[in-house]
């Protein structure tokens, strides 16, 4: 399974992660599924979305009935990208973004709800 991103919604992305921070950043990534492919094309700023230097949270009953919905893309401001327990126990979607400070795409690591790795590439 590969992602693909991209560069002006990769630089969205990251401006969002930095204007954030220190605070966890979290967006909803939409996108088309061809194959083994995900073309992330736009994202969704999750409804009542709340943020702070350790977490980030959305209630998924508000989130907009879209089944163009791939996954999500959120910051860990103080840790690696590594998907954490919570992490795994709030998956929503097919893969999960995480990128860690300083916010750069050599930080940025993408998942699959059983934590496999799946690579990142920018068109």
């Amino acid at each position: 399974m590969k992602i693909e991103l991209e560069q002006g919604l990769l630089d969205e992305v990251l401006d969002f992660a930095r204007f954030k921070h220190p605070r966890e950043a979290v967006l909803l990534l939409r996108g088309d599924v061809k194959g083994d492919t995900i073309r992330v094309t736009d994202y969704l700023y999750p409804p009542y979305a709340t943020t702070n230097i350790a977490s980030a949270s959305y209630p998924t009953h508000m989130i907009p009935m879209d089944f163009r919905i791939v996954g999500t893309f959120h910051t860990h401001p103080k840790g690696d990208n590594s998907p954490s327990l919570t992490d795994h126990l709030n998956f929503f979607g097919r893969v999960m973004v995480i990128i860690s400070y300083p916010y750069e795409f050599n930080k940025m690591a993408c998942y699959t709800k059983w934590g496999e790795p799946v690579e990142i590439i920018v068109i």
